[in-house]
């Protein structure tokens, strides 16, 4: 496995002077268009910084509230797994990846049916990807239907907490459940202090396109600046449909949107963690869906990407999804595109991994796969090295015309640290496929699949905290929002 790092290869869809236009268009949303803004602490905060009330709940934004937002927010975020340890740093051009959240079907590996999501779908997402070594994080991946929807979230985290090592990147329906998260991670990490320290939950909220920022949403940015808990703030315009069809009108939009939520955020408590991104989601006219892999998409999520890099804040990204139906070529073509994509944009925290069907369904077998597609993407992401001992003059020049290379010290010492070797794509002859049994890579990844889940077994969460875990729970299942 290929270590994650300050990746060298890069890839760009915007120049310096049209990040500057695309900035610039966007204070000017904010100052001449204004944002709806429905909850009131919000609106106090920006009103006491200078924001102007307009009709109804519009605010109007001066520009020096988003420079003194840059100013305040880390460019860095560290993260930690469950027993501490740390395993991410979200900043720069460093690109980790995980799964996505609140799926409404899982494909069955075994009978290859789709049936609605259960809580169990969330375990056993949360057990593959603990195993598999290049998911960085765990989302849901289900929002179990046999759960009452007000807490279904809250169940959710509990299935993960219990079930991965790996931090969270968590939903919530409001204030109060995301709260309850928060108990358990101050329970996993042993208090409040320790779990600001060395944040193991991540929460991920969105506004309403356009321009509308709704009570639950604010609530819950509020609470992740006051817990100081990593915030994800990620509008989804619709192109052509709640934003603007162009590709720069589309991420302007976004971008306004994002900002705000910046800006609140920070008004709230200065220097408190927070992510950028936008999911652009484009409108097919032909068919009525929502894309997540046409080629506009990948172009405003990578100006958007870039946006990020122009103010060097963290960003939330994508990867590893698919428009398709099922686990076939369209599904391995544009889940490696865009996990390439997000790799050499240099996109932070990328999720979705195993979606499927416009990010309504989920495959535990292209999870298995992307995980092997991120192995390979991070091996060329590592980039050339040309100091002295990789150019291999002094080995050349030992070898001479008409030599070989094969048992010279340079190859021995330098196999394992050049080649990548896959574990499901497949590199031998026919005839050695055709012995194997003519497996496809589907069929070696449901395989995998099967093992893990067989074999693996998470480290447990020691007896304390499990006992605490259920409290937490209890109680707001008792007393719903009032914990």
């Amino acid at each position: 496995m290929m270590k994650s790092g300050e990746y060298q290869p890069r890839l760009q869809f915007l120049d310096q002077e049209q990040k500057k236009r695309i900035h610039q268009e966007a204070l000017q949303v904010l100052e001449s268009v204004g944002m709806e803004v429905l909850q009131e602490e919000a609106r106090s905060l920006l009103i006491q910084a200078g924001a102007r009330e307009g009709e109804g709940n519009r605010l109007y934004i001066p520009a020096s509230l988003v420079d003194k937002a840059l100013e305040t927010a880390p460019n860095n975020i560290a993260v930690y797994d469950r027993e501490g340890t740390h395993v991410m740093d979200l900043g720069g051009r460093r690109a980790y990846f995980g799964t996505g959240s609140d799926l409404i079907y899982n494909l069955d590996p075994q009978s290859e049916e789709r049936h609605p999501c259960r809580l169990e779908d969330v375990t056993r997402a949360a057990r593959l990807c603990d195993a598999l070594p290049n998911i960085d994080f765990v989302m849901s991946f289900a929002h179990p239907s046999e759960i009452p929807p007000h807490f279904a979230y809250l169940k959710s985290f509990e299935a993960m907490a219990l079930s991965c090592r790996k931090p969270i990147v968590c939903t919530a329906e409001d204030r109060g459940d995301l709260e309850a998260m928060w108990k358990i991670g101050c329970a996993v990490r042993g208090g409040a202090e320790a779990l600001r320290q060395k944040p193991y939950l991540i929460h991920y909220a969105e506004p309403i396109s356009p321009l509308k920022h709704p009570v639950p949403s604010l609530n819950k940015l509020l609470l992740c600046a006051e817990k100081e808990i990593p915030a994800i703030y990620s509008p989804a315009p619709i192109a052509g449909s709640t934003a603007p069809m162009t590709l720069a009108g589309h991420v302007v939009q976004g971008l306004a949107e994002c900002l705000t939520g910046l800006i609140i955020h920070q008004l709230k408590r200065p220097g408190a963690p927070f992510l950028m991104g936008m999911g652009p989601a484009v409108l097919d006219m032909a068919t009525g869906q929502c894309s997540y892999n046409a080629p506009e998409y990948y172009m405003a999520y990578g100006a958007m990407i870039e946006m990020s890099h122009f103010y060097d804040l963290p960003s939330w990204g994508y990867a590893g999804t698919s428009d398709s139906q099922v686990p076939d070529g369209q599904a391995t073509f544009e889940a490696g595109l865009l996990t390439f994509l997000s790799t050499f944009l240099g996109a932070n925290l990328n999720h979705d991994v195993g979606y499927l069907d416009f990010g309504r369904t989920g495959a535990l077998e292209m999870i298995v796969m992307v995980d092997e597609f991120i192995d390979q993407i991070r091996r060329m992401a590592l980039g050339i090295p040309t100091d002295p001992e990789h150019l291999g003059v002094d080995a050349i020049a030992q070898v001479g015309p008409g030599g070989h290379f094969l048992t010279h010290p340079h190859t021995l010492k330098h196999l394992r640290d050049t080649q990548w070797r896959p574990r499901l794509i497949h590199r031998g002859s026919h005839e050695k496929w055709t012995a194997a049994g003519k497996t496809t890579l589907l069929d070696r990844s449901r395989a995998r699949v099967r093992e893990i889940l067989e074999k693996h077994l998470p480290v447990p969460v020691p007896d304390p905290v499990r006992q605490a875990i259920q409290e937490i729970i209890d109680t707001f299942q008792e007393k719903g929002h009032e914990i």
